[in-house]
C-alpha cells in the first residue's frame, strides 16, 4: 500500500542551521523539498570531485593491497590519474593510425616514396596503378608493367619503365613518405611510453578503496550543503519543507520539542508532488524486482496494484510459458543462484520461485512437459491432466479462447471496482460500476463473434445500463446534460477500447500454443535425427539443447513483451495510472 504522508516544515534560527540538520539527517525522516534552488561555489566544486572520482573508478583496477591517501592527495590524485588515462588514449590513437599506415605495405610490399626516389636518380621509373582486368590485359602488350595482386575485383599493377613522366591512364597509387621500417619503429616506441603510463595508472589500484570512501564522504557533504542551501531564510530564521509517512510525525515532533525546533505538520494539498513510498507484506514485496526492472512507481495519488500484478502476473507467466519441464529449470536455476549468492536481496530470488512453481502446476494440469505428448500420457503425468486445457487436445481451443477471455474481463473489472471503492462517497462509482456493465458487456460479445457461446438474454440491458452510467456519472455536475455531452465525445470510442482490451488476453493462448509449438517441433527433429546410431544421438542431444534453450528465451522474452504488458497497460489503463511517481528518499547519512 502507499503510505499516508504529510508535510513538514522545521524552523530553526540562523546559527543552529548545521546542528538541525545533523539531527534531521541523522533522524532520516524527512523527504527535503528545496524551497529554494540549491546555489554554492562548493556544491559546484564537490560536484567536480564526485565527477572525477567516479572516471579513475572506471580506469583503476582493484587489488588486494590497499593504502591510504592524505586529503591533499585524494584531491590530487584523480587529476593526475584522469591526466595519464588521456595520454595514454592519445598514444593509442596514434599507434592505430601508424598501424592503419603500415596496411599499405601489407597490399603492395615494402617499397617507400624514398625507394622509389632513388630508383628514379638511377633513370629508373616506378609507377603503381590500379585497373581492370581486361585494362591490365590490354595494356601489358605494349608496357613493361607486372600484375603484383588483386584489390576486389580490381588488378594492382607496377609499371617499370625509363620514361619519366609516363602515364598509362590508370588510377595511380602514391607510395608513402615512411618506410615500413621507420613506422615498425615508432610503433614500438609508442607502444612503450603507452605501457609505461598504464603501469602508472596501475600503481593507483592500491588506493580504489580509499577513492571509494572519499567519494562516499563527498555525497554526504554535497547532500547536506544541497539542503543547506536549499532552505529559506529570514533575518534570523531558516526553515525547510519536506514530506514524510504519517507514522514518523510523532518522532519528528518529538525531536524538534527536545532539540528547540519549530515545527508545522499538514496534509500536503493537491497540486503538491509529494514522494511515493510503499510498504507491502514480505510475500508480496516479491514484485517489487519487477517495477524496478521497468522503471515503474506509481504516484502519491494513484494506486499501489502489488499484489494485483503479483497474482495476475503470476497467472500470464505460466500460461506464456506454459511448460512444466521450464518451470523446474527455473526453479532449479534459482535455488543454485540463491546458494551462490546468499548476500544478494532475497525478493528476486522468491519471485522467481513463486513464477516457477505457477509454471509447474499450469503445466502439469496441461500436460506440458518440455512438449513432449509421450510424457504426458504416463500415468503418473496422465493423472494430473485436466481434460480441457490439455495442450495436446485441439478440440479444446474454442474453450481456451473463452478461458483468455475470462481473465480479461475479470482482470480488468477489477480495475473499474477499485476505483469505485475509491470513488465510494461519489457518483462517479456508480460511473465505474458502469463500465464494469460495458466490460461483461463486451466479454460476452466476443464470446459469441469468436468462439460461438450463447449469449445471456440479458446482455442488452446489461450493456444500455452501464453506457447510461457512464454517460449519467463520468462527468457529473448540476447541469446533467452538460456533464452528459461532455462524456459522450469519447464514449464510442472507449467502449471499443474496452472491446479489445478483452480481446488482447487472447495473447496468453496464442503465445503459450506457439511455445509447445515450437517445443514440439524441436523434438521431432530430435528424434527423427537420434536413429543414426551414437552419432545420430549426439546431434539429437545438441538439437535437443539449442532447441529447447531457444525457446525458453523466447518464453521469457513473451512474458516481458505480454505478460508485463496486460498488467502496466491494460489493467493499468483501466485505472487511469500515469506511474508518475517520485521515490520517497529521505535526508539521511
Amino acid at each position: 500500500m502507499i503510505v499516508k504522508m504529510r508535510k513538514v516544515t522545521v524552523l530553526a534560527s540562523k546559527t543552529s542551521v548545521d546542528s538541525t540538520l545533523h539531527d534531521l539527517r541523522e533522524l532520516g525522516l524527512v523527504h527535503i523539498r528545496h524551497l529554494r534552488k540549491p546555489h554554492a561555489d562548493y556544491i559546484d566544486t564537490v560536484k567536480k570531485r564526485v565527477s572525477r572520482i567516479d572516471k579513475i573508478l572506471n580506469i583503476i583496477e582493484d587489488s588486494k593491497k590497499q593504502k591510504e591517501l592524505s586529503k591533499e592527495e585524494l584531491v590530487a590524485a584523480p587529476k593526475e590519474i584522469i591526466s595519464l588515462f588521456r595520454e595514454k588514449n592519445k598514444l593509442k590513437e596514434s599507434i592505430e593510425e601508424l598501424k592503419s599506415e603500415t596496411d599499405w605495405f601489407k597490399q603492395w610490399g615494402d617499397i617507400s616514396k624514398k625507394d622509389i626516389n632513388n630508383l628514379a636518380d638511377k633513370g629508373i621509373f616506378i609507377n603503381l596503378y590500379i585497373c581492370k582486368k581486361k585494362e591490365f590485359e590490354k595494356a601489358k602488350k605494349n608496357h613493361l608493367i607486372y600484375k603484383i595482386g588483386k584489390i576486389g575485383p580490381n588488378c594492382q599493377v607496377i609499371d617499370i619503365s625509363r620514361g619519366k613522366d609516363k602515364d598509362l591512364g590508370f588510377e595511380k597509387i602514391e607510395a608513402p613518405e615512411k618506410d615500413l621500417s621507420s613506422l615498425r619503429k615508432k610503433i614500438n616506441s609508442l607502444e612503450q611510453e603507452k605501457k609505461e603510463l598504464e603501469n602508472k595508472i596501475k600503481l593507483f589500484s592500491i588506493y580504489r578503496n580509499c577513492f571509494i570512501k572519499y567519494r562516499d564522504k563527498l555525497l554526504n557533504k554535497f547532500e547536506f550543503i544541497k539542503v543547506k542551501f536549499g532552505m529559506a531564510e529570514s533575518e534570523s530564521l531558516a526553515w525547510l519543507q519536506g514530506f514524510c509517512p504519517v507514522d514518523s510525525v510523532p518522532v519528528i515532533e518529538k525531536t524538534a520539542k527536545n532539540k528547540g525546533w519549530g515545527i508545522v505538520v499538514e496534509k500536503p494539498d493537491n497540486s503538491e508532488k509529494v514522494p511515493t513510498l510503499i510498504r507491502n507484506p514480505r510475500w508480496v514485496k516479491i514484485i517489487k524486482p519487477v517495477f524496478n526492472f521497468m522503471g515503474t512507481l506509481p504516484g502519491y495519488r494513484e494506486y499501489d496494484i502489488s499484489f494485483w500484478f503479483l497474482l495476475f502476473f503470476s497467472l500470464f507467466f505460466a500460461m506464456l510459458v506454459g511448460d512444466a519441464g521450464y518451470g523446474v529449470i527455473f526453479l532449479m536455476a534459482a535455488y543454485l543462484a540463491r546458494r551462490k549468492f546468499k548476500k544478494a536481496p532475497a525478493e528476486p530470488f522468491f519471485l522467481i520461485y513463486t513464477l516457477s512453481l505457477a509454471t509447474i502446476i499450469w503445466g502439469a494440469l496441461s500436460g506440458n512437459w518440455f512438449g513432449s505428448e509421450a510424457i504426458a500420457r504416463l500415468p503418473f503425468f496422465n493423472s494430473l491432466v485436466i481434460d480441457r486445457i490439455n495442450s495436446f487436445t485441439k478440440v479444446n481451443q474454442d474453450f481456451m479462447i473463452y478461458f483468455c477471455f475470462i481473465i480479461g474481463v475479470v482482470h480488468l473489472s477489477i480495475a473499474h471496482l477499485i476505483k469505485a471503492f475509491r470513488y465510494l462517497n461519489s457518483l462517479k462509482a456508480l460511473a465505474e460500476i458502469g463500465w464494469t456493465c460495458i466490460l461483461w458487456t463486451a466479454f460476452f460479445v466476443a464470446s459469441k463473434l469468436l468462439v460461438g457461446r450463447p449469449a445471456p438474454d440479458f446482455i442488452i440491458p446489461l450493456g444500455v445500463i452501464g453506457i447510461a452510467a457512464v454517460i449519467l456519472f463520468s462527468n457529473f455536475q448540476k447541469n446533467i446534460f452538460k456533464g452528459a455531452l461532455s462524456t459522450l465525445g469519447t464514449l464510442p470510442l472507449d467502449v471499443i477500447s474496452s472491446f479489445t482490451d478483452i480481446i488482447s488476453y487472447l495473447r496468453l493462448f496464442a503465445v503459450g500454443y506457439a511455445t509447445i509449438a515450437v517445443a514440439a517441433a524441436f523434438n521431432t527433429m530430435a528424434t527423427t535425427t537420434g536413429l543414426g546410431g551414437i552419432l545420430g544421438g549426439a546431434v539429437a542431444a545438441v538439437i535437443l539443447f539449442l532447441g529447447h534453450s531457444l525457446n525458453i528465451l523466447l518464453c521469457l522474452m513473451s512474458v516481458i513483451v505480454h505478460g508485463i504488458r496486460l498488467n502496466l497497460l491494460e489493467f493499468s489503463g483501466q485505472l487511469g495510472m500515469e506511474w508518475s511517481g517520485q521515490e520517497y528518499k529521505p535526508f539521511r547519512e
